[in-house]
């Protein structure tokens, strides 16, 4: 298959006849900070990219069950691809179903770039750039506030919402311009009890946020 139909084939838009007016919560998350929510089974989250290219980084874990957490590899093996949109199915390393996404008006959302940290700040860029704000500490802090047993050791690969993270030919990863647009959104409904530790990405020296990291919205019915 070639790396034209691949990218074709992983976008798939989709609108949600959900209104915000009906919503029972809606959540503006500043840019570049961290948040932990839960969404019980059959809640519905909209992550919307209120300003265009803003990356999201989410975990997902199973509420009451710290063991049980988004997994990448079961994921990706399950859907037989790299990229989520419409359809895809989030499956823990258990081999639950978490989440689907039934609604998606950007159309691909990253799964291997991973969440920036400090050290990798310093290895991609500049020894100087350890310092800067990034999604690892973002997630790390969450979880203190949130006081519900999960640490340092639970991090696990995440996915990164309205990220362009393109595959080149001989399987280098490639940091590039978003796809997303001011307004896009993706569309979550939770199949059980999940937690949602959430990184608005504060990333400036790749184009992922287009070096301005923005606020984001969540909606949920």
């Amino acid at each position: 298959m070639t790396t034209a139909t691949t990218t074709a084939a992983a976008i798939r838009l989709q609108e949600s006849p959900l209104s915000p007016d009906t919503a029972t919560r809606r959540h503006r998350q500043p840019a570049g900070e961290p948040w932990f929510t839960t969404l019980r089974a059959g809640q519905t989250v909209r992550i919307v990219d209120l300003e265009g290219n803003q990356a999201v980084d989410v975990i997902f874990y199973a509420a009451g069950d710290n063991t049980e957490h988004y997994s990448a590899t079961d994921t990706l093996l399950r859907q037989g691809g790299i990229y989520l949109t419409t359809g895809s199915v989030l499956v823990s390393n258990l081999g639950r179903a978490m989440l689907t996404l039934v609604a998606d008006t950007c159309g691909r959302h990253d799964t291997l770039g991973g969440a920036c940290a400090a050290e990798s700040n310093t290895v991609r860029y500049a020894l100087q750039k350890k310092f800067m704000h990034n999604c690892r500490d973002n997630y790390l802090l969450a979880l203190q506030n949130a006081d519900v047993g999960l640490g340092k050791r639970d991090l696990v690969p995440n996915i990164n919402f309205f990220m362009n993270v393109p595959v080149t030919a001989d399987g280098q990863l490639t940091f590039a311009d978003g796809i997303s647009a001011p307004g896009k959104y993706v569309e979550l409904r939770a199949e059980i009890d999940v937690h949602l530790l959430v990184s608005n990405c504060p990333q400036l020296n790749n184009p992922c946020n287009a070096y301005h990291p923005t606020p984001v919205e969540f909606v949920i019915w």
